[in-house]
């Protein structure tokens, strides 16, 4: 008997990939090193806005493209949900533990900084939420990069979304936390499993 001839998806190993898989200690290493960069440019980058900005008008860099302005956001993005501060508090420490468990998983090198980017964003407006005014799971956000029609936003907000544009590479592209492929293939052969 011959199975009718069609298309299975199917989880191939690693060695389809482009580079060879990292051990889990490198992904690990690679996704903490990311952190601790981008973590500390966001805490750094903050605390400069909060010192120079706090008594000063705006500062164009590059005409009106973008300008330095500060702000403190009590919400989400687009300072949505103001009144819901503790709830977006819980959920960015929700968030960040999902990330440290899946991280668990990690052996792509591409997921690597996916997950250290978007560990920073959340863990650098987390901060921002626990030690700011006025109080804690209750602190003000520190924004203060502003573009043309564009809510204003900071290094934590950028590094989100490129986490998010990565992840979603990675979705489409097929690979898995652990390096490996699902990839789409023609079933030539018969089908053997059900004589």
């Amino acid at each position: 008997m011959q199975a009718a001839r069609g298309t299975s998806l199917s989880l191939d190993d690693s060695s389809l990939t482009n580079s060879p898989v990292p051990s889990r200690a490198r992904a690990l290493g690679l996704m903490a090193a990311v952190f601790a960069v981008l973590y500390a440019a966001d805490q750094f980058t903050k605390a400069l806005a909060v010192e120079h900005l706090s008594l000063r008008n705006d500062v164009s860099l590059v005409g009106d493209l973008l300008v330095l302005h500060l702000t403190r956001n009590a919400g989400a993005a687009f300072s949505a949900g103001t009144g819901h501060t503790e709830v977006f508090s819980c959920l960015a420490i929700l968030a960040a533990v999902v990330v440290l468990w899946l991280s668990r998983r990690l052996r792509d090198r591409t997921w690597a900084v996916a997950f250290g980017l978007l560990l920073a964003g959340i863990c650098g407006n987390l901060t921002d939420r626990m030690v700011r005014a006025p109080g804690p799971l209750r602190g003000h956000v520190v924004d203060f990069l502003m573009l043309p029609h564009w809510p204003i936003f900071n290094v934590a907000d950028m590094c989100i979304n490129v986490a998010a544009a990565l992840i979603l590479v990675q979705a489409f592209r097929g690979i898995r936390l652990d390096g490996s492929r699902l990839v789409r293939r023609t079933d030539d052969e018969p089908d053997t499993s059900s004589s």
